[in-house]
């Protein structure tokens, strides 16, 4: 086979002060192959695979190195060259199709932009037949009533399938997929991911597939490199990175995979990952690594060959000692109490007209964790935001220690305010920009407890300790922290509250797995020392063993399945 696309040595350098955000990339793919790009948020892995569409985000430049995409250099190549390769070669699916898709235009319209504008003078009725027939590639409907939707009409998964709809639309040589399943429930997920496979297989695209999820690349990929802090720091085939993987940052990032067999622990990788200006010498890992010795902090490791397909660069890979997975400790169960701290009795939830909840009853004890899972769509927030007091249309009741709660926010006693919190999916969008993080946190303490002056920094800092943030953090904005940080954030300024019980809406789904499995492990810490109890609504059912007590399945609005882990997970009762 030929390799379609093949990197040499590329450095990628912000253009003033010549900091290398990556550097020495090497890599090549074949048609019809699939290479997964993994690492943390901030490894670099966006800016690789934009290279390969000869793009750099402002202020920054491909230095050095020789990219080529079907034997034509993209380094240094000129736009028209550039556009005709974007135009039949190499196409892009994005990582959010809600802000990729065009909300004014149908989708009929997007899919055939993309053909008219790469193959001009080609028949309109040409054109519609391939709309269709790349429509049922992507397993969606292809007749005239869904192609005049328009995108907002559609769920988040059928958006991205018109996504990936577009980019294969002109029959391209090579893919680029940033990250497309990020926010996708599992069903959805691997319907995506079994069109992505298919696609490429059948016409021999070759593909670079961008993730931070390792549970999704080792099912897709074929091969797969590790990133951390701008370089490669291992890549083989799928077996070889999953089964006998050597640098410690690939084995820490595998330990932070949660398995829905619930076998072992999962950890998070302590401390967080450099950023370009600020990466140390030698090995960028050895500030994090249990393994690190004073070679590892003086010189960067050469690339070293394992195998015909296996490189890792790494000092010690001779002495590299296996990682010996922790067993999880399972966690009991809570004996139902007379009174639960938290009751929702025969609850109906509506959107005027339209009823989403059916009949709900779930009750949570007193420090437990029971895990609300569902696909998208299945009724989860509405049911968390009637419990956080942010949707009142509802019928039924929500009794916290057995006295019915207001159905708004404003109706509820102070207390009952502070002892309920609910942390929002998007960190992004549920912090304040404007405000500095430490007035974020003091906020609630002041409004709670009239805390004011140094007593109330002294209790941030011992929150921020508590969810693993340098106390140094106080006078940034949001801007200037990752996902992981702001979601961090948003768990501190819960916390600030003293709550007797924590809505998690969704809270790990845009965070890498380390960050993923240290937030985890900072909140099942907590149960440990304040016994606060947990609602964690999630899609990711692997998760959900390393966390809950026990489990609720939804859909389409009705619990389907409701007990404990072990019942739920080895011996469940409802086909769905």
């Amino acid at each position: 086979r030929m390799s379609v696309v093949k990197l040499s040595n590329v450095d990628i350098a912000i253009t003033r002060g010549g900091i290398k955000i990556v550097e020495k990339i090497s890599f090549e793919i074949q048609s019809g192959q699939i290479l997964g790009l993994v690492g943390e948020s901030g490894s670099g892995k966006t800016t690789v695979s934009m290279a390969l569409l000869g793009h750099t985000r402002k202020g920054a430049v491909i230095e050095s190195g020789s990219i080529l995409v079907d034997g034509n250099e993209i380094v240094g190549a000129d736009e028209s060259l550039l556009r005709s390769l974007r135009r039949g070669t190499i196409a892009y699916v994005p990582q959010d199709p809600g802000t990729a898709l065009n909300p004014g235009l149908r989708i009929e319209k997007q899919i055939l932009e993309s053909l008219e504008k790469h193959q001009p003078g080609v028949d309109r009725e040409v054109h519609m037949a391939r709309v269709r027939e790349v429509l049922t590639e992507v397993a969606l409907p292809s007749d005239t009533d869904f192609l005049r939707r328009y995108p907002h009409q559609l769920s988040g998964g059928q958006q991205q399938r018109v996504a990936i709809a577009i980019a294969f639309a002109c029959r391209p040589k090579v893919i680029v997929c940033d990250e497309p399943t990020t926010g996708l429930d599992v069903t959805t997920q691997s319907k995506v991911l079994a069109t992505i496979r298919a696609l490429c297989r059948e016409h021999g695209v070759a593909a670079l597939y961008v993730s931070h999820d390792l549970a999704v690349v080792s099912e897709l990929a074929d091969n797969v490199a590790v990133m951390y802090a701008g370089r490669i720091v291992e890549s083989g085939n799928r077996d070889e990175i999953f089964f006998n993987s050597i640098h410690p940052y690939t084995r820490r990032l595998i330990r932070a995979l949660p398995d829905i067999a619930g076998r072992n622990q999962i950890l998070g990788i302590s401390g967080y990952a450099p950023m370009p200006w600020d990466r140390p010498s030698g090995c960028a890992f050895a500030p994090r690594c249990a393994d690190a010795q004073s070679i590892c902090t003086q010189s960067v490791p050469e690339l070293t060959q394992i195998s015909a397909s296996h490189n890792v660069n790494c000092h010690r890979h001779k002495d590299s000692t296996k990682i010996v997975a922790t067993p999880r400790v399972e966690r009991e169960n809570i004996s139902a109490s007379e009174q639960p701290l938290l009751g929702i009795n025969n609850l109906d939830g509506f959107y005027g007209s339209r009823q989403v909840l059916f009949d709900t009853n779930v009750q949570i004890q007193a420090g437990e964790c029971v895990a609300l899972v569902g696909e998208s769509g299945s009724g989860k927030t509405t049911l968390s935001r009637c419990i956080g007091g942010l949707h009142d249309d509802y019928k039924g009741e929500i009794s916290y220690f057995g006295n019915a709660l207001g159905k708004h926010a404003l109706e509820r006693k102070k207390e009952e305010r502070r002892d309920i919190q609910y942390i929002f999916q998007s960190p992004y969008a549920s912090i304040n920009p404007r405000r500095p993080i430490g007035s974020t946190i003091s906020r609630q303490l002041e409004l709670f407890f009239g805390m004011k002056g140094s007593a109330a920094d002294a209790r941030v800092k011992e929150l921020l300790d508590l969810v693993s943030l340098p106390h140094a953090i106080v006078t940034s904005f949001p801007d200037q922290l990752s996902g992981g940080e702001r979601q961090r954030v948003a768990i501190a300024r819960a916390l600030a509250a003293e709550p007797k019980l924590l809505v998690c809406d969704e809270i790990t789904s845009a965070l890498d797995v380390s960050v993923q499995a240290s937030v985890i492990e900072t909140l099942k810490n907590l149960q440990g020392s304040t016994s606060v109890a947990l609602l964690f609504v999630t899609h990711n059912l692997a998760l959900t063993r390393s966390i809950a007590n026990r489990v609720a399945v939804m859909r389409k609005g009705t619990i389907v399945e409701y007990g404990g882990l072990d019942e739920v997970f080895n011996s469940p009762k409802a086909e769905y």
